[in-house]
């Protein structure tokens, strides 16, 4: 079966509205690095999804000192990629998701996982890892204030 050119140009046309719609499974990094701990904080993002907003994030620290340690997050299943990222007293980091919470110990180089309920209350907001125009990137709080998290 021969296509003829307006058959040929639109089915161009449709492989190439098909092909921008997918979404690249090339890594997204967003990083900020902590004047007060020396720490690099990364979280990556891939797409797992050709179509839908569906990700998977890693959490990645390190230091001047050759510290370094990661660890997979939640993945996002549609729409809660934000990460908050937090301070508070003894030299720890709080990266908090919708459904996860994460614990940095700089002093350790030790990433863990965390019930919402042994956190500390009296932190400190620090920015967001977040999707910003398209773009995944961290913000700080200068940039936009702190977004909560809504109670499940």
């Amino acid at each position: 079966m021969r296509l003829g050119w307006s058959q040929r140009a639109a089915l161009g046309i449709f492989l190439l509205l098909f092909l921008s719609g997918c979404r690249s499974d090339t890594p997204q990094l967003a990083t900020v690095e902590m004047p007060s701990t020396g720490m690099k904080v990364t979280v990556t993002r891939v797409a797992s999804h050709p179509f839908l907003a569906r990700y998977n994030l890693t959490l990645r620290i390190e230091s001047p000192g050759g510290c370094r340690a990661s660890m997979d997050l939640f993945p996002d299943t549609g729409g809660v990629s934000r990460r908050n990222l937090y301070e508070i007293r003894g030299g720890l980091l709080y990266v908090i998701g919708q459904y996860d919470a994460r614990v940095i110990d700089t002093q350790s180089c030790v990433i863990t996982l965390s019930e919402f309920r042994f956190l500390d209350a009296q932190r400190s907001f620090l920015g967001s890892f977040d999707e910003e125009k398209g773009r995944w990137t961290f913000l700080l709080r200068e940039q936009r204030a702190e977004r909560p998290f809504e109670a499940l």
